[in-house]
């Protein structure tokens, strides 16, 4: 399947798709000795200019057909609209090529659900693009959780906003949303029985018309409830993560170059008078520690995963079945919007 370069085993990769997130996974592939970017394929000629500009070396299409058809290539990443993702990375795994694909990984449940099977049916990879699970910081905050450092989870409220950018083919809830889903189905590994959501068309025109601002909440086992907040039209640019323990509380804020990550010793204690019968709460405060965080690309950490997968045939972290929760999320979440709010069950 793979070819060889100065007797080493090279993973032959075709981009399909050039546009905003394209030329960041064409730079990180093309880092890694372990494979080889040798085709793009997007309909924009001026983009497969700038690649071509680049990287000499690669060739570039105009057609994802011909991109596909090609025999000489083992794996296809692919970085198109939403509404492509299915048909792309099914005619992919059809014609027996491992598939990077980007968040979320196709517009429907019962589209994951088909990829899934085909791969597993092709024994091929099928690996979604979240991105955030194979950054330091989150990759540390698991570590964390699963030691037991904040003792049991109580809440998960997540904040991502910012001012654009607005796309053409999804609301607020499908761009943004697949960020934050990820990375908490990845961290508490908690599965969700209800989703409820409500989301505002702030701009309008005659042919668009979209959620700029969703508030989504989860409900997941064990009593465990997940809040997010997603806006394009906000003034500022924040993105954090709140995680509260029994134990200790974890702040996760992306936008902090020095610390990332910050473990609060700080909580309640509840306990009974049995002289007075009655309820006091004590509050815990104690100090806080920022790990050191790996500042290695979380793009590169995650091109470098595929690869790996598909040269020892190894399952990736964020498979079809992590790409189809996340999925299962954001059509609950479209379904409550639609319906003002009213719960879905899971």
């Amino acid at each position: 399947m793979t070819r060889k370069k100065d007797s080493v085993s090279v993973i032959r990769i075709g981009v399909i798709g050039c546009g905003y997130w394209g030329p960041n996974l064409i730079r990180n592939f093309s880092k890694l000795e372990e494979c080889q970017v040798v085709a793009v394929a997007d309909h924009e000629p001026s983009k497969l200019k700038a690649v071509s500009r680049l990287y000499p070396r690669i060739e570039t299409i105009t057609s994802a057909e011909d991109l596909l058809s090609r025999k000489g290539i083992d794996a296809v990443v692919i970085t198109t609209p939403i509404s492509t993702h299915y048909n792309l990375a099914r005619e992919a795994l059809r014609r027996g090529k491992h598939v990077f694909v980007e968040k979320p990984m196709t517009a429907t449940v019962a589209e994951a659900e088909k990829l899934i099977e085909l791969a597993g049916r092709t024994h091929r990879v099928l690996m979604v693009d979240h991105t955030f699970i194979y950054s330091g910081a989150v990759r540390t905050i698991k570590s964390v959780i699963e030691s037991g450092e904040i003792g049991e989870t109580y809440y998960y409220d997540s904040v991502r906003v910012n001012l654009g950018l607005f796309q053409h083919d999804v609301n607020v809830l499908w761009d943004l949303g697949p960020h934050d889903f990820s990375i908490m189905t990845h961290l508490l590994d908690r599965k969700a029985t209800s989703v409820s959501a409500v989301g505002a068309r702030l701009l309008r025109s005659e042919n668009w018309q979209a959620e700029s601002l969703a508030y989504v909440t989860v409900e997941l086992a064990h009593g465990i409830l997940a809040h997010f907040h997603l806006n394009w039209l906000s003034p500022v640019k924040i993105r954090r993560t709140l995680i509260g323990g029994s134990k200790k509380m974890i702040v996760y804020d992306h936008l902090d170059p020095d610390n990332q990550v910050k473990i609060f010793d700080k909580g309640v204690d509840i306990r009974t008078d049995s002289e007075r019968y009655q309820t006091l709460v004590q509050y815990r405060t104690g100090d806080m520690r920022a790990p050191k965080i790996d500042q290695t690309e979380a793009l590169e950490f995650a091109c470098r995963h595929f690869v790996d997968c598909v040269t020892n045939r190894k399952r990736p972290l964020t498979d079809g079945h992590a790409g189809l929760q996340v999925v299962k999320l954001l059509e609950a979440a479209q379904q409550s919007m639609e319906n003002q709010g009213k719960a879905v069950k899971l």
